[in-house]
Order: C-alpha cells, then structure tokens, then sequence
C-alpha cells in the first residue's frame, strides 16, 4: 500500500507543484482581465463617455449573476457533482465567451452600429431590479457600457467559478500537505496579474499614439484563451490522479441539497464568510479606482514622446525588472541555505528599488499602483508556510485588518497633502501600495485554508461557493457604489463636465477621492471587529483555526 501511495503524482512534490502552477497561470490571466480597464479609467471617459457612475455600475456588474441569479451555489453544486477537472475547463470557456464579448462592446465596431442602437433604446428599465436599486443598467447608461456589461456578467461567472474550482483543486493535491503555502503561493503568483495589467493595458491602448481601449480588452482575451489551455492541462493531469488513487469524486457520497443548511448552521463559517466579504469588498472594488485616485492626488509632469521614459521599450524592461523582483523573493522562500536565501532577498529589494525608481520616472499612475502585488509576492508564501507550521490564522486576519484600515486612511487623508511635491507624494504612495499589498496577501495565506476545517470535506466545494457568493455581493456593491459616490461628493466637477466647462480628460483627473476612501477604511473597521470575535469563537468551539495544518 505504501509503495503505491509513493507513486502517485499527488506525492511527487514536483508534480504536486507543477499542478499549482498551471493552476495559478491560469487564474493570473483571469486577474489580468478582471482589472484591464482599471488603469484607463480615464481613457473610457474621454473617448467612450463613460462617467464614473457608467464605470462603476460595468465594473460592479462582474458579479452580478453571481449574487442575484445564484450562479456560484449553482457553481458550487456543480463543482461538488461534476468534480474538479470539468468544472475547470467549463469555467475557462465561459470566461473566454464572456471576455469576448466585453472586447467587441468597446470596439469601434460597436459604435454607430445597428447594436448599439438596440441598447441605446432598451434595458433602461428593468422592473424589479429599478425598484430595489440593483439594476445592472440604468437610463442614460452610455450603450457600449451596458454590452460591456453583458459580457462582464458573464466573465464573472466564469472566474468566480475557476476561484471555487482552484481552491477545491489545491485542496485535493495538497491536503496533508503544504495546503497554506500553496494557497498562498497561487494567489501571490496569480496577483501579479494586476501589476501585468496596470503596466501593459495602457501600452495597448495607446499604442501608435493613436487611442483605441479595444486593444487592451484584446489583450486580455488572448491571455483567457491560455487560461483555457492551461485548465486542458490540468484535467489530464488530474484524471491521472484519480486513476492512480482509484478517487471517483464525481460518484462518491453525492451532494444533497440539505448539506448547504449544515454548512450555513457553522458559525465559524459565517464569520470567515463575513471577513472574506470585508476583506474583498476594501481591496478589489478599490483596485477598479486606484489609478484614478492616484492621477487625482499625485503631481505628475507630461513626458515628451521622444523621450525613453515615454516608450514602449522602458515597459517591457520594467515588467522585467517585475518578474526578477517576483522571481527572487518567490524563490527566497524555498532556498534552505542561508547565503542564496540571502542573496535572492538582497536581489529583490534591489530590483524592487529600480522598479520603484523607473515608475517613478514613467510618470504615471499606473506604473506607482503596478506595484501592488510584489510584496505580497514575497511574503505571502512566508505566511503560508507560517500557517501551515505554527498556525494563528485568525491572528493574522486581525493584523491585515489593522494594515487594511491604516492604508485607506493614508490614502484619504495623508497623500492628498503631498499634491505637489512630485518626489513626497510618490513615495508616501508607493509605501502605502506595498503594505496594502501585504495585507491582502493574509487573506490566502490565513482565511482559505481555514475553510477545510470548517466544514466535511464532500461539500467543501459548495462552502468555497458560498463564501464566493456572499463575496460577490460586496464585489458588486462597492464598485456601484463608489462611482455613486464620486458622482455625489464632486458635484461642482460633475456639473462643470456637463455644461461642458471642462474636458473629459480633465474631469477625470479631478475626483476628491476622501469619502470613498473613508468607506474602505469603515470595512476594515468591521472586519477587525469580526476577526476578534473569530478568536473567540474559535476558543469557545474548537474550530482548531490557530492551530497548524500539518501536525506530524
């Protein structure tokens, strides 16, 4: 028995990680997607109208299906009946149809077209939805947004089911095993899609000095396309698996609609559901506004466009520099001798400097928020390994939420103060950025793996779904909500644009940003308060959540 057990792939340490990466590339791409009009927030106000009202109200409809149609427990039923490796490629496909079609909505094709008109015409009414304030549409809606719209719904559906699907897949490869580190070693890996979206999305564009925001969506269709191919991949080498372990996940103790009531009567899975919520709903919703909210309180100069810094080679050898900075401290974490530890580590700060230093120089918001995900890259796999060895996973929530808190009231109240001073203000940024990066990274490192310990293992999937669900329900709400808020909060800039006082181009560069900001830090607030009655609950019932993963 022992000999066959060496010989399964789940046991191959190589194996088990080369599974994790395919999974991880596959959700990095999706990321990339998820965020690829967020850096040109600008650019769709000024050449497709899109206010941040129209923004925030296409962003938000992301997870839209998700949260009023049901589509995640769907997803989790289906994940729980059909396995792993079908519900991975469907995922890809759907969100490579959804993407599609989010591509063609801001195309010049669209415009002037016999669709257009369509939508220009109707879904300004949507009965009940109006009435309860959650439409996905609403009159006056720029048509080319609510196509876009159509087409994120869609896409939402699909990445919020790879979400559920590579969670249960890194489940089922490294249970017993580095289960935290994997997790959070997947979500550091895939977060580098944000930063490969802030750089190259609007390279795309504004390629050829000539505007065209299509090309970023194709951009980011084309990296869907390798998602698919890499969750292709990954069902081969799954069904390998389970003809080696004889594991029969789609036949074996089948769902049954009454183990959603047993997984909703946990009261430590409501909890880490209502933490996720908070957590989520402060970071991804303010991603969507980063860059714009960094354009409306740094100082930037306009560079020449025949100067290095203005090119399109300075790009791609940032996004070098990127990779070395992600590569050496990712591999920091696994080097066991202490002078090539050492090494990777110095390799990182120092190309992290440079990278720093050259966004800098870009003059661009985009390139400051590009680095986001770097630090979290580094120490995520460290808090992983943390988790997995010495535990304190809900300690932790209570330290990212403390960071969560302290980054938006910086970004509210302390780097508007530098407006002006080009050098202050970007540094003040980019410590903000990294450490808010950071904080997020506590997020997979802490909370996911404790999910397998909250419920039995057979329904795991529809857990992760249901947590995905009440998720999504902030990830549609805030988004929606921000651009609301901008719009009410900046009355006079929004009254200057429409008695056309002043451009589009820029308006968009002057929101006040503060009362958003305060409303993220509210979350963190909230979410600091869950994570202590987590600890306590924790105590009271044994949930075993500070405890570690791997006990032999």
């Amino acid at each position: 028995m022992t000999e066959k057990i060496q010989k399964t792939l789940r046991d191959s340490a190589g194996m088990r990680w080369m599974v994790l990466f395919f999974l991880a590339f596959a959700m990095f791409c999706s990321y990339i997607f998820m965020d690829i009009l967020s850096p040109i927030k600008d650019l769709m106000q000024s050449t497709r109208g899109w206010d941040s009202t129209a923004f925030g109200t296409m962003q938000g409809s992301e997870t839209f299906l998700n949260v009023f149609v049901f589509f995640l427990i769907f997803a989790g039923i289906i994940l729980d009946k059909m396995g792993v490796r079908f519900t991975a490629v469907l995922s890809g496909a759907v969100m490579l149809v959804g993407a599609t079609i989010n591509w063609y909505a801001v195309t010049e094709m669209f415009q002037g077209s016999s669709l257009e008109t369509w939508f220009n015409e109707n879904l300004n009414y949507i009965p009940g939805f109006d009435e309860l304030g959650i439409s996905p549409f609403y009159l006056g809606m720029p048509a080319s947004a609510k196509f876009a719209a159509i087409g994120f719904m869609i896409f939402g559906c699909g990445v919020e089911m790879a979400g559920i699907t590579v969670s249960r897949g890194i489940v089922k490869w490294f249970k017993g095993h580095e289960m935290a580190l994997a997790m959070g070693s997947e979500m550091a890996l895939a977060r580098l899609g944000v930063a490969t979206c802030m750089i190259f999305s609007p390279v795309f564009a504004k390629m050829g000095g000539v505007i065209d925001v299509s090309r970023s969506v194709a951009f980011g269709v084309v990296l869907l396309m390798i998602a698919l191919i890499m969750f292709i991949v990954y069902f081969f080498l799954d069904k390998k698996l389970d003809s080696q372990t004889g594991e029969a996940e789609e036949k074996d103790d089948p769902f049954k609609i009454s183990d959603i009531g047993n997984i909703l009567r946990s009261r430590g899975f409501w909890l880490v559901a209502l933490l996720c919520v908070l957590y989520y709903s402060a970071i991804f919703p303010f991603q969507k506004y980063a860059v714009n909210m960094l354009q409306c309180n740094l100082t930037f100069t306009k560079l020449s466009p025949e100067s290095f810094w203005a090119g399109n080679t300075v790009t791609v050898i940032q996004y070098v520099i990127m990779l070395i900075v992600a590569a050496a401290a990712f591999a920091s974490n696994f080097s066991k001798g202490k002078t090539i530890k050492s090494v990777m580590q110095v390799v990182a700060v120092v190309a992290l400097v440079i990278f720093c230093y050259m966004g800098y120089m870009r003059q661009s918001a985009e390139t400051v928020f590009a680095v986001f995900p770097l630090l979290a890259v580094g120490i995520t796999p460290i808090l992983g390994n943390y988790v997995d060895h010495k535990g304190k996973a809900a300690s932790m929530l209570v330290v990212g939420s403390l960071l969560l808190i302290a980054c938006h009231l910086t970004f509210a109240f302390i780097l508007p103060m530098f407006k002006g001073n080009a050098v202050g203000g970007i540094i003040v940024a980019y410590v903000t950025i990294l450490v808010l990066g950071a904080s997020f990274s506590l997020v997979p490192a802490a909370l996911w793996p404790s999910v397998p310990k909250l419920v039995d293992a057979k329904i795991i999937g529809s857990a992760y779904a249901l947590i995905f669900w009440i998720q999504n329900i902030g990830l549609w709400l805030f988004p929606l909500l921000i651009g609301k808020v901008l719009d009410q909060t900046n009355p006079q800039l929004v009254s200057d644009l429409k008695n056309g006082l002043i451009s589009p181009e820029e308006a968009a560069m002057s929101y006040d940003y503060t009362v958003p900001l305060v409303m993220l830090a509210c979350l963190g607030v909230a979410a600091l308060i869950l994570g202590f009655v987590l600890k306590i609950v924790d105590k009271k019932y044994g949930y075993r959540l500070e405890e570690p993963n791997i006990t032999e």
